[in-house]
């Protein structure tokens, strides 16, 4: 009699797994999917008692007096755009490692059934080769968070690639910062962080961080003008350094690339030519990088010296072309 009870289980096992609209599983199937899996020999009356127990706890169930065929489950926690939309970004995600993507990728499917599965599987993908080999990221994020929430300090080794391509650390000893935030740009993982040795905010790539560590010293309380939120809006690319302001003259060509780099709040003005303006504040190397990946529609206006500074930088440029 309890193995009959634990039954209503195997059966919504079946269904989650085993069916969807375009498989609809009849009454004879599903009484021998469940023998097969649990070696339990159902009846008619108990499977249908099963399916109305699972209807009771909120599942949504097609049946035969709906569809004339058989059973599915209609319903699910996630819906196949939302399942398909999650293992994209997962899968495109630099930051995380290819296996980590792997099992994340599998237990989202898992919430589909077989047949669903199969087909995303088909449907995907090119490798993504930018993906990083540190297989610790999953255990960085919790071990940050827990600091975060402990407000306590830490410790950790941060890495760089050597000539041979592989991630080495940095330098000798563990670096030791005040973790305040994580943050998401541009397909990256940060840690917004304060050091006793610098001043304002620092961030570091989640990817490349090993090794963290708690400390017992606490995390000095930040002051009232220092805004995580605003350092990491304004950091263009996550470049370091102070901002600076910077007028740019663009072609409306690129006007959707600086939204959606900038968002809808940065303020644009219209100027002659079919072109517009805008201000920004970001620390200078990330302006520059800007300023010559949009090189052929856009010009550093002001300040001056930002923009001496550019022309000089693209005649070294030339020279090397000699």
């Amino acid at each position: 009699m309890a193995e009959k009870k634990h039954s209503v289980l195997a059966v919504l096992e079946i269904l989650e797994n085993e069916s969807d609209e375009e498989h609809i599983l009849t009454c004879p199937q599903l009484l021998q999917k469940v023998e097969e899996r649990t070696g339990m020999r159902l009846d008619r009356r108990t499977l249908y008692s099963n399916i109305q127990m699972l209807e009771e706890f909120g599942y949504s169930i097609s049946k035969f007096e709906d569809n004339k065929k058989g059973y599915y489950l209609t319903e699910r926690k996630f819906e196949r755009s939302e399942i398909l939309l999650l293992c994209n970004a997962v899968h495109a995600s630099h930051f995380i490692p290819n296996t980590a993507s792997r099992d994340l990728v599998d237990k989202l499917l898992s919430l589909r059934s077989r047949y669903e599965q199969q087909e995303f599987v088909r449907q995907v993908y090119l490798p993504n080769h930018q993906k990083t080999e540190n297989q610790e990221l999953f255990l960085n994020i919790e071990m940050i968070s827990t600091a975060i929430a402990k407000n306590c300090m830490i410790s950790f080794t941060y890495l760089t690639h050597d000539m041979q391509k592989n991630l080495v650390p940095r330098r000798t000893e563990p670096y030791i910062v005040e973790p305040r935030y994580i943050v998401y740009e541009e397909g990256r993982g940060y840690m917004i962080a304060t050091s006793r040795n610098h001043p304002g905010f620092i961030h570091y790539r989640l990817d490349r961080m090993k090794d963290v560590q708690h400390l017992e010293e606490k995390c000095v309380r930040l002051s009232n003008d220092q805004d995580p939120y605003e350092y990491s809006k304004n950091k263009l690319f996550m470049f370091s350094g102070d901002n600076m302001t910077a007028r740019l003259v663009c072609d409306a060509s690129i006007l959707s690339h600086m939204i959606d780099i900038f968002g809808k709040e940065v303020r644009i003005i219209p100027a002659s030519g079919n072109r517009f303006e805008l201000c920004i504040s970001a620390p200078k190397t990330g302006i520059l990088w800007l300023a010559q990946e949009y090189m052929d529609a856009m010009v550093i206006q002001e300040p001056e010296s930002l923009r001496e500074e550019f022309k000089e930088h693209m005649k070294q440029v030339l020279k090397r072309y000699e």
